[in-house]
């Protein structure tokens, strides 16, 4: 017992502070290193923005020097059975990005032939060739952009299946478990809970999603993190015919829509402006207009969406960097502290990979997959000015 009658903080090797996909992931992988963890989670596992997203599994899209890190997760997706033992409905039916105008047309097939030299590859699809083969697409539709080997999965699955793993394998799951406060004392993190007590261990990893800027602020490493809500939507079943997950690519926000079809029929679909969010109360709102918004666009894409009935609209709370990358590696003020966060809407696909980059760093001090680009030591200057 402590000194004033309080048991002493449960000791583990990791503390991982947030229960998404990110971190339920690395909980997993550090346990099948070896490594002792407890997972803190103030709600349900998944329950947040891992668990309402789209459900992307897509490479393509993304930076060139964040492609290495996506092949380390799709390598993953391959594997969940084995895994986890279960699939999470992820269907590798490719995916698909689609280009309304010669100049973007353009850059899809640069940026193609740029993806080769990091093993991503991509077929280039055009006039009669792509109206035989995907008839269902809009008009105004010059180019596709095929990833084969990419797909998409059901959101609500995956973050639970890898935290029951990592249960299974012996990873101390704390759900509905809110932390109140994290100070280092000598070698260890004490992180104090509401209703659990207290833990303590000599790593910490921060996977808070969108709460996670608070918390880096405590330890004198702010960054202009900003939370916002996707706009999702899913429409009644008809038969099974898109194969593929579609996005448009564009720079222009409410014109960049995406959607997928399960293999049950539902057309599940997002994209367009993001609404606003509340993170004191945990809730974000749709926005009617935006969901407007997004039904012309979706019909540039594929005109049949039209005639179908909508059944249910939701959000989620997300969180995004001004550089449009996330934050993974080590803290730059204390040792043993790590973050994974601020995946600005793209972090479905890299989870896996992130939570096995994130053990490996943990584990042995380095990894083999490139994240220098994604320490969160860029944002210092802002933080200090700010």
């Amino acid at each position: 017992m402590a000194s004033g009658g309080q048991s002493a903080p449960a000791a583990a090797d990791v503390i991982v502070v947030g229960g998404g996909l990110m971190g339920a992931s690395a909980a997993f992988f550090l346990r099948q290193r070896g490594r002792s963890v407890i997972l803190l989670e103030r709600g349900l596992v998944g329950q947040q923005a891992s668990g309402v997203n789209f459900g992307n599994v897509r490479r393509q899209g993304r930076y060139l020097f964040q492609l290495p890190l996506a092949n380390r997760a799709r390598e993953i997706w391959g594997r969940l059975p084995e895994l986890l033992g279960e699939d999470c409905e992820f269907n590798p039916a490719g995916h698909m990005r689609v280009f309304f105008k010669p100049e973007l047309a353009a850059a899809g097939e640069a940026y193609a032939r740029d993806a080769l030299a990091y093993g991503l590859e991509l077929e280039l699809i055009s006039g009669n060739a792509l109206r035989a083969r995907y008839p269902y697409l809009g008009p105004e539709v010059l180019l596709a952009s095929l990833g084969p080997n990419d797909g998409h999965a059901n959101p609500r699955l995956v973050a639970p299946a890898f935290g029951r793993a990592a249960a299974r394998d012996g990873v101390r799951v704390e759900e509905n478990t809110e932390v109140l406060a994290i100070e280092k004392v000598g070698t260890d993190f004490h992180v104090e809970t509401r209703d659990r007590g207290a833990f303590r261990a000599p790593n910490l990893l921060v996977t808070a999603g969108a709460w996670s800027g608070a918390l880096a602020a405590r330890f004198g490493e702010p960054v202009p993190l900003v939370a916002r809500g996707p706009q999702m939507g899913v429409t009644e079943p008809v038969p099974y015919r898109i194969g593929p997950s579609l996005g448009v690519s564009t720079p222009v926000e409410k014109e960049t829509v995406y959607l997928r079809q399960v293999t049950r029929g539902n057309i599940v679909f997002g994209g367009g402006t993001r609404g606003e969010v509340d993170l004191e109360a945990i809730r974000a709102y749709v926005n009617p207009a935006n969901t407007l918004n997004q039904m012309p666009e979706l019909q540039r894409l594929v005109p049949g969406v039209g005639a179908l009935r909508l059944i249910r609209t939701w959000s989620g709370i997300e969180s995004y960097l001004p550089d449009d990358l996330p934050i993974i590696g080590a803290s730059g003020k204390a040792p043993g502290l790590f973050y994974a966060f601020g995946f600005c809407g793209a972090g479905f696909q890299l989870g896996p990979g992130v939570g096995d980059v994130m053990a490996e760093l943990i584990d042995t001090g380095a990894t083999v997959t490139p994240i220098e680009p994604f320490d969160i030591r860029r944002f210092a200057a802002t933080g200090a000015a700010a």
